[in-house]
């Protein structure tokens, strides 16, 4: 158990912090495994997972959002009792990807593609988007996500043949890593453009709308700081929302279900699906889609489950080190957000 010393205060109410480690069925955006802490209050469980490369500054709405999940944050009214979810395909083989998608339920499929433009990684693209519309039909849809790899003429030059690979593309997600390339891409190409880090990682993340850089936003909760700051974004960004993961466990993914839920309008299938990407889980029933569909409910975490993912001491080590630090980022950022509105990321407060 993670005994994690808080001179900020921002942790009363929490009675536990478990740090868990999970290893991941297939390696995805260079992982091989996930790791993260759960905090435990009056409200239940909270998630906090900022990846490694993530500093303080960075990692700090992860903080506030798990913080807001374990004390039991008030939930906006919700629109659905269940949202539809895609699978989501690593950088497998083409036939890897086929079976993933055929045995999933799902009518959509996200594909990770691999944001190089050597020949070589081009013709794997097209081999798993080709594969993954066999195994959908045509009715089916699927995105691709770049997470920012491709610079502008690569990206206008391979995007559409994967396009045309897929027979159709919803949308490319991240294929560029500025909003200004972003923003010429999508003139460029007739593939709808959406945005996540722009958005994300952004001090500024109404820039994508006024440099109409993209056509879809994709938000995940943790990284925004909790379901009511996302759902504020969302409205402020005007964009249709595609609520996605970070690898996150069923904890984590129970808040993503939430803001999915208590959206007006959702006309775009989340990426909530991530946790089958995970040899284990912590919850029961673990938060796994069904026929391409995911129930809104509670994580219900197990001891049992718990108990065999906890982390090693030297993981559970760095993390009460990192923790120290997520927590003077947090409070630091709160006092002076209280100081200065404005210094709050597009005007919403931690």
């Amino acid at each position: 158990m993670l005994r994690a010393q808080d001179p900020t205060g921002l942790l009363e109410g929490v009675d536990r912090a478990v740090v868990w480690d999970i290893a991941l069925t297939t390696r995805f955006r260079g992982l091989a495994r996930r790791d993260g802490v759960l905090l435990h209050g009056p409200g239940g469980w909270g998630e906090v997972a900022p990846f490694w490369n993530y500093g303080s500054e960075a990692g700090a709405p992860w903080l506030a959002s798990g913080l807001a999940q374990a004390r039991g944050a008030v939930a906006p009214p919700r629109y659905r009792d269940a949202v539809p979810v895609n699978v989501t395909v690593p950088e497998l083989s083409g036939s890897q990807a086929g079976k993933l998608v055929a045995t999933s339920g799902a009518g959509t499929a996200k594909v990770k593609v691999s944001g190089g433009d050597s020949a070589a990684d081009v013709a794997r693209d097209i081999e798993r988007l080709e594969a993954v519309r066999d195994a959908l039909g045509r009715s089916g849809r699927i995105r691709i996500d770049a997470n920012g790899g491709w610079e502008l003429e690569a990206a206008t030059r391979i995007l559409p043949r994967l396009d045309r690979a897929a027979g159709g593309l919803e949308y490319a997600e991240q294929p560029c890593a500025s909003v200004e390339d972003l923003a010429a891409l999508r003139r460029r190409v007739d593939v709808p453009i959406a945005a996540d880090e722009s958005i994300r990682l952004s001090r500024d993340p109404m820039e994508v709308v006024r440099s109409g850089a993209a056509d879809v936003a994709v938000l995940k909760v943790a990284p925004l700081g909790g379901v009511h700051r996302a759902l504020d974004l969302i409205e402020r960004l005007g964009l249709p929302a595609v609520v996605s993961s970070a690898l996150d466990t069923s904890v984590g993914i129970a808040a993503g279900v939430t803001l999915a839920a208590t959206l007006p309008v959702l006309g775009h299938a989340c990426g909530l699906g991530t946790v089958r990407l995970l040899r284990r889980d912590v919850a029961v029933p673990s938060a796994v889609p069904r026929q391409g569909e995911m129930p809104v409910r509670e994580a219900r975490v197990s001891s049992r489950l718990l108990d065999a993912v906890v982390a090693d001491d030297d993981l559970t080590a760095r993390w009460q080190v990192r923790m120290a630090h997520l927590l003077g980022a947090l409070r630091a950022r709160r006092e002076r957000e209280a100081r200065d509105p404005s210094a709050a990321i597009a005007g919403l407060p931690l």
